[in-house]
């Protein structure tokens, strides 16, 4: 096919948001859960190859490449700034991926800048040369350290750093973690940035939201016996896609069938009933607070919410060994596992994260939003995975498939996934992202606002998309969205609103090679994803 070249992407939009104030305290803490999005502000990757919109106060700061398109500042001989957003932005989260790449002495620092009024005038969360991160306030002369605590950064080390401001209250996360809090009522409100105070370095993935609600307390109660509670579930029709497929000496998805059937209602009883060993089918019933960041599931299970309302808060799940070199599955790699009608909120990494070789992963009939980091993230040689009726949406790095440009001894031959009627309700950007993965099955699900892009399909990767609903997304499918390009296939699709054509082309291994399926009418996507996504349609 014809290459199209793909259009300029918005950066960031505005929304006008009520202020607070309080008195000043401060402590530092290490463990917590980040408050919810409730609306994106801004989001800037710098892929568009510029920084407009953002004023500078000095260093020498320029869009550079390092990985994927970064913004960097280079000088360390100043106390260098730059600024975005609007002076009416009260309550919310600025997170930003920064890269310290040198200090010009002691007391210096990188990081993320929350209401700004000027140049001289703001709070920032920031790690320093000295090993810590700290929480300072800037009104005019000297930054001031509110708060302190650990998280050290190495030089040339990525992590992701998190400024909330919610009236008075000020919390600082590193990697997902609180680092710090404290609560000021100087500055009510202001723009977002970046600091450098005689560093260089690089940000990436800036993203603005809103904030609302608390973030859940209370921690594991009840105790460890988990006697059966029911007659085993009836799973239904079994998922269509990869999940189904028979390979890797596991024919089709059956998650815990055959298995008990335990109901939890707290995070000791779910922990103890994700980590046996032997085929279980576990009922969540209500919502669970799991302490961060990531619990591991074991194979052989299904796991489903009661009811309309029952899911996981805090911490995700971790579907997949722990992380090595491993370039072919290994004999105890996690798979056959089901994760349905549950509603994940307030993650502090991941909300469900497949990797290292887990196989045959059905996720179906979730509802997901205001995580920290991906909602669905599957990586590191993972494959015969199904992602459908899921609805995702108030988040903005939304489905990974591959993590890494680098990463092609584990993922190549890998991550064959299926992507179907899904609602990407608003979801700026990863809908998904695809590096390697080949086939990757992309069909009948419905797009809407995606502000970034829809199917981004790289590092030679191969995507089919067909059959879907996109409806005001500003770029539906590429294959030139970042780094080197994939193949992409794209047919049948119905582009509404502000909705224009992709760049595809390259020839991709037909899904049907693998499995059967049917194509709905894309013209009647758009009703019946809406109607059968997320949670409550199923009889759990």
């Amino acid at each position: 096919m014809h290459a199209n070249q793909p259009h300029a992407r918005p950066r960031w939009r505005l929304l006008a948001i009520a202020g607070a104030a309080g008195m000043l305290t401060a402590a530092a803490l290490t463990v917590a859960v980040p408050a919810a999005f409730a609306d994106t502000l801004l989001t800037d990757n710098f892929e568009d190859g510029n920084s407009t919109g953002w004023s500078t106060s000095g260093g020498s700061w320029s869009v550079a490449t390092d990985g994927s398109r970064v913004y960097r500042q280079s000088g360390q001989s100043s106390d260098a700034r730059t600024l975005t957003g609007t002076t009416s932005w009260s309550d919310y989260a600025v997170q930003a991926r920064v890269k310290p790449t040198g200090f010009n002495g002691a007391n210096r620092h990188v990081g993320v800048i929350a209401r700004a009024q000027s140049s001289s005038r703001y709070y920032a969360l920031v790690v320093t040369s000295g090993g810590g991160v700290q929480l300072v306030k800037r009104d005019g002369s000297a930054p001031v350290a509110l708060a302190s605590g650990s998280g050290a950064v190495p030089v040339n080390s990525w992590a992701t750093l998190r400024l909330e401001a919610t009236g008075s209250s000020l919390r600082g996360y590193v990697n997902g973690s609180l680092a710090v809090q404290a609560t000021d009522s100087v500055l009510p409100a202001g723009r977002v940035g970046l600091a450098a105070s005689y560093a260089s370095a690089s940000f990436d993935d800036i993203e603005v939201a809103t904030v609302t609600g608390t973030p859940p307390t209370g921690g594991p109660t009840g105790g460890p016996t988990l006697p059966p509670t029911g007659p085993p579930l009836d799973p239904g029709a079994p998922p269509i896609g990869f999940a189904s497929v028979n390979s890797l000496g596991q024919n089709g998805t059956t998650g815990g069938a055959g298995g008990p059937t335990v109901t939890v209602s707290n995070a000791t009883d779910f922990l103890t009933a994700v980590s046996q060993s032997g085929p279980l089918n576990i009922r969540v019933n209500g919502m669970i607070a799991l302490p961060g960041p990531m619990h591991d599931v074991m194979s052989d299970k299904t796991i489903v919410g009661v009811g309309a309302s029952s899911g996981i808060t805090g911490g995700g799940l971790n579907i997949g060994l722990p992380v090595s070199d491993a370039t072919s599955p290994p004999a105890n790699a996690v798979h056959n596992v089901i994760v349905r009608n549950l509603n994940f909120r307030n993650t502090v990494d991941d909300a469900i994260n497949v990797q290292m070789f887990s196989h045959h992963i059905w996720i179906d009939h979730n509802d997901l939003s205001a995580g920290y980091d991906g909602l669905i993230d599957i990586k590191r040689g993972s494959s015969y995975v199904t992602v459908s009726w899921n609805h995702t949406h108030h988040h903005t790095k939304n489905m990974l498939l591959g993590h890494d440009d680098s990463n092609a001894a584990q993922d190549t031959g890998y991550l064959k996934v299926t992507y179907h009627n899904n609602w990407f309700d608003r979801t700026p950007q990863r809908n998904p992202r695809v590096r390697f993965g080949d086939p990757v099955h992309v069909f009948n699900n419905y797009f809407v606002y995606n502000t970034d892009v829809g199917v981004a399909c790289q590092l030679n990767s191969g995507c089919v998309v067909e059959g879907n609903y996109f409806e005001d997304v500003e770029v539906p499918w590429s294959i030139s969205y970042a780094g080197s390009r994939g193949r992409l296939v794209a047919r049948n699709n119905v582009l509404a609103g502000t909705s224009e054509q992709g760049d595809s082309g390259g020839s991709v291994t037909e899904p049907s090679t693998y499995y059967p399926y049917t194509v709905a009418d894309p013209n009647g996507v758009r009703a019946a994803v809406m109607a059968g996504s997320g949670t409550g349609k199923l009889p759990f």
